[in-house]
């Protein structure tokens, strides 16, 4: 089977039966894909409890809008107290936005937080705490397993806020028949 060598930028949208509990009908956006290591956040998973306008008060951020009710995402099970942003490619924070395609990016800084409480935020941005991770090999051999669908995002996947309609959509989108998804299937 060939795996695409580098998946930064797709999503990864779990199988039935992916035999792990954390990403149970998940959506990840792969921001970054080496040899060597992967990363996402996963889009899906709204946190409770906590919203953006606790975290901005938390790191005392001066503010000029109301981000109270703007969900935070569970983004994975790895550095939970790390805060990562996806944002549009308007607000670049020098030496710390990366890019994960054309006119999305992610940053890991309080300096991208003090765009979003200003009054000049990125067009549309979603935070999330944590990471997925996979070290060398790992998510080849998941996807070899058939553990993940591979798609290409679009701004409702990555930005949007129907959280437990996104796996659906992602699928849907792919043009798979959800009615025939089976959790055990196998490798020609």
């Amino acid at each position: 089977m060939q795996i695409e060598t580098d998946l930064t930028g797709k999503l990864l949208i779990a199988m039935p039966g992916i035999g792990d509990p954390r990403f149970e009908r998940s959506v990840v956006l792969i921001c970054a894909h080496t040899p060597d290591f992967a990363m996402g956040i996963m889009l899906n998973r709204p946190m409770e409890g906590i919203d953006l306008q606790e975290i901005i008060d938390q790191m005392d951020i001066p503010q000029q809008v109301d981000l109270e009710g703007v969900a935070i995402l569970e983004g994975g099970p790895v550095a939970t107290e790390r805060g990562f942003v996806l944002h549009t490619d308007d607000v670049i924070c020098d030496g710390a936005t990366m890019e994960v395609e054309d006119e999305l990016c992610m940053t890991a800084t309080r300096e991208i937080l003090a765009a979003i409480a200003s009054s000049a935020p990125p067009r549309q941005f979603v935070m999330a705490l944590g990471y997925a991770g996979w070290a060398a090999g790992q998510l080849e051999q998941e996807l070899a397993q058939n553990a993940w669908l591979v798609g290409a995002p679009d701004s409702d996947l990555v930005f949007g806020d129907t959280y437990e309609h996104k796996w659906r959509h992602a699928l849907t989108r792919m043009g798979v028949d959800l009615s025939r998804l089976q959790s055990d299937a196998g490798n020609a």
